[in-house]
């Protein structure tokens, strides 16, 4: 079984090359499950129910997310129909788990693959340099002994490298794939651990490059030389698709390869 990940998908420019090039990698990969990080692609910041559906029709079956999913306030009355409902599409998209309780929406999704394998998707988030939510260690160990599937992806949404590279050991064996998100910039430490758990570091962002982690770099610039506050808006060049796909066993949950990809608009 194959497992496609797409690293966070950033506005307009993230989500138009997901749609130009998810169908060939998928076909190409003969991937059966399509996650997508999607906290920021509603103009860079944030996520807005019009763009879940529209993910969703691109063929992504789950969505995760992290601590800018909150930047579009409309986001939350979509998370609340997925507490309400037990079969509502929302709860295919998902904030941290680690959240406190109460908070809208969901972490953990469990479903069945195209071609009937059971799965799970646990989003978590770190602490380090973050808001100081829950533990996502001991969190992760409560949410894994309640899961009944054998192929369970968790992304792991943080800051720090070290906490990411933590909870990649911490779960080895235990999980098919420990992979970050956050910081927008893609890692080339992709391996298979020795308990048979894929693992990289931050996928990297599927967006603009001709930026600063996906702003306009004028921007950011700005914001750098004189400490001003100032309104950010979403670069549009040099978008590429940053993802990784996972083979693994799906009778026993074990990663047998991982492959780092990147892809460049069409044409270029």
């Amino acid at each position: 079984m194959r497992i496609l990940f797409i690293g966070d998908i950033f506005g307009r420019p993230g989500r138009t090359i997901v749609r130009e090039r998810l169908r060939q990698i998928v076909s190409d990969h003969q991937v059966e499950l399509v996650i997508a990080n999607a906290e920021n692609a509603a103009g860079g910041f944030g996520l807005t129910p019009p763009i879940v559906e529209e993910l969703f029709e691109l063929g992504i079956d789950v969505l995760t997310t992290g601590n800018h999913v909150w930047d579009k306030r409309d986001i939350i009355d979509y998370f609340n129909s997925a507490n309400d409902e037990p079969y509502s599409q929302a709860r295919r998209v998902l904030r941290p788990a680690n959240y406190p309780a109460g908070t809208p929406g969901v972490g953990v999704y469990e479903g069945t693959t195209r071609g009937g394998t059971p799965y799970a998707v646990v989003n978590l988030q770190g602490r380090v340099f973050m808001a100081n939510i829950e533990d996502p260690f001991r969190l992760a160990d409560k949410i894994l002994a309640q899961l009944k599937a054998k192929i369970i992806f968790v992304d792991m949404h943080a800051e720090a490298t070290s906490e990411k590279i933590a909870m990649g050991w911490y779960l080895d064996g235990r999980v098919t794939a420990v992979v970050g998100t956050h910081t927008h910039v893609p890692t080339a430490d992709e391996r298979v651990l020795p308990g048979g758990t894929a693992y990289q570091t931050d996928v990297g962002m599927t967006g603009p490059y001709d930026s600063v982690i996906g702003v306009q770099k004028e921007m950011i610039l700005q914001r750098f030389l004189t400490g001003m506050p100032a309104r950010f808006e979403a670069a549009t060049n040099d978008v590429r698709l940053c993802a990784v796909v996972i083979d693994c066993n799906a009778a026993t949950g074990r990663s047998r390869a991982v492959q780092r990809i990147m892809l460049h608009e069409k044409g270029l």
